[in-house]
């Protein structure tokens, strides 16, 4: 009796190139999709400061440090969130060219008066408002 042999060994090995080929071009296809897709939600960082102090019991004194996109600084709005405060929530808007932020320059400050004394951790935040229509907060700090 005569044994032939067949030759079936090459199958095995080109289905599993394939196969192998065809899962890096799905997951090369997927991530792509995931970076690209996350790339156009990311929007630019404006670079702009304040700093805030309580010199006294009843003031906080926001002071404009400016920086490199100062030119396109519209304004901002300042809130002081205190539980002791009359009315708790004090929100100030501060336009260019007004209330203290003359031009804007570096240095010049505004201050949130209240009637009664802040408590020990008075919540202020400043949000800059910008030319191109978009804001951003600046400083978010207890006192």
């Amino acid at each position: 009796m005569t044994f032939t042999k067949k030759n079936d060994e090459a199958v095995s090995p080109v289905i599993g190139v394939i196969l192998m080929v065809a899962i890096t071009v799905i997951l090369a296809a997927v991530i792509a999709a995931f970076v690209f897709g996350m790339a156009g939600n990311i929007s630019k960082t404006k670079v702009i400061a304040a700093t805030a102090q309580k010199p006294t019991a009843t003031v906080i004194s926001v002071t404009y440090q400016g920086g490199q996109d100062a030119t396109s600084f519209m304004g901002a709005n300042v809130t002081v969130t205190d539980s002791a405060a009359t009315p708790g929530t004090i929100t100030y808007s501060v336009a260019k060219n007004s209330m203290g932020w003359l031009s804007p320059s570096v240095g010049n400050s505004i201050t949130a008066t209240d009637t009664t004394a802040y408590g020990a951790k008075s919540h202020v935040t400043v949000t800059a408002n910008f030319n191109d229509g978009t804001q951003q907060v600046i400083l978010d700090t207890f006192l």
